[in-house]
């Protein structure tokens, strides 16, 4: 099979052993080039669904219906394929194929992955895979992009925005818009998302921040780029006002602005190292409530003493706002609660003791409400 001829844009029959997995995966999160095949697949398998897949191949043997997309490489007189689409059916083929891999995955990586059985019959669609060869990355991009960013494998929203940030960085021909057309997706969440991968860009090279210092198994991206489209963070960190209008630059965070980006990403990430919970639970409305903190240098304070976004969100809400907020969710607690009256049997005195604190307490509430009321001349 050494002697097999390559046909650049043609679909070539190729060896399982001649392919290799592609370190700069988007899929995988701050993944370095250097790094080894077991820690590639290990990454793959915990975040990518990789069980699910070999259970397929395992039960039906490799359906080779869609070829892999491939890039030659030369290296030290050999020649091999580094696949840029497909990496997660080549890492399946491998575990399936290399039982001494498995072994290996488990002693480095901590990660026992079961292999399912396989029918001897079903083992030599394992050997050989269709594979597209392309001359470079570039060719294949247009492709791999639609296929993950709106197509039917859609990679997570870190991946997608990787993908199109270093295609951006690489193709000093193509702007964001074009690269938009190219993958199908609009143009104003590209942007929303490259520049974001500036900023984080920014962050990690001047060590504020590391994606795998997260708290979170999950690297929630979408939390950082909706919170860049948001004023308040933008005038916290110091970003220029008019930053979304133009296609992004490295460094957008100024300098004397470094310490609050790092504080930002802490409060919607966390850090293990620091043993700090991220202030951020949920996108919705936590970014939002973030984002009015920021701006209000009481709320700042509390966030910074305190670490605590409810509590700091709480210092600047309007008083009437949350009292109605109060108000609708006591209401909705007491009927759901007079819903589940079947459950007292009458036997559970401290249950009763706190239905009758929860009368005491409505009922203050009430008269000192309808006392304000009358004196504003709103109730009788």
């Amino acid at each position: 099979m050494s002697g097999t001829t390559i046909e650049f844009g043609k679909v070539t029959r190729l060896p399982v052993d001649r392919l290799q997995l592609d370190r700069l995966n988007p899929r995988l999160i701050d993944q370095s080039a250097e790094v080894s095949d077991t820690a590639v697949i290990a990454r793959l398998f915990r975040g990518s669904e990789l069980d699910e897949l070999l259970q397929s191949i395992s039960a039906n043997g490799y359906l080779d219906i869609e070829p892999l997309v491939a890039m030659q490489e030369s290296r030290d007189g050999n020649k091999r394929f580094i696949v840029l689409e497909g990496n997660r059916r080549l890492a399946a083929l491998r575990l399936l194929r290399e039982p001494e891999l498995v072994k290996t995955i488990k002693t480095s990586e901590s990660l026992s992955i079961a292999i399912p059985p396989v029918d001897r019959n079903l083992r030599s669609t394992f050997d050989q895979v269709s594979v597209y060869c392309v001359k470079s990355r570039e060719a294949a991009r247009s492709f791999i992009g639609f296929k993950h960013i709106n197509g039917p494998a859609k990679w997570d929203a870190y991946a997608k925005a990787r993908f199109a940030a270093d295609w951006y960085k690489q193709d000093g021909r193509r702007d964001l818009n074009s690269i938009a057309r190219s993958i199908g997706d609009g143009h104003a969440t590209i942007k929303r998302m490259v520049s974001a991968i500036y900023v984080l860009d920014q962050a990690q090279a001047k060590d504020l921040f590391d994606i795998n210092d997260r708290v979170t198994p999950k690297f929630n991206f979408s939390h950082l780029y909706t919170a860049l489209s948001r004023r308040q963070y933008i005038q916290y960190l110091g970003i220029a006002e008019n930053w979304v209008r133009y296609d992004p630059q490295p460094n957008p965070v100024p300098a004397n602005k470094l310490g609050a980006l790092k504080q930002v990403l802490v409060w919607i990430y966390g850090s293990r190292e620091e043993n700090l919970p991220p202030a951020v639970r949920t996108q919705n409305p936590d970014i939002k409530h973030l984002g009015e903190v920021l701006a209000n240098p009481e709320g700042l304070r509390v966030l910074e003493a305190k670490a605590d976004l409810n509590a700091a969100y709480a210092a600047i809400e309007p008083v009437d706002r949350r009292l109605s907020v109060s108000l609708v969710r006591a209401r909705d607690n007491i009927n759901d609660a007079a819903k589940s009256l079947r459950g007292f049997d009458g036997r559970e005195t401290p249950l009763l003791d706190i239905a009758g604190d929860v009368k005491e307490v409505s009922e203050t509430v009430y008269e000192r409400m309808r006392k304000k009321a009358r004196e504003a001349g709103t109730a009788e």
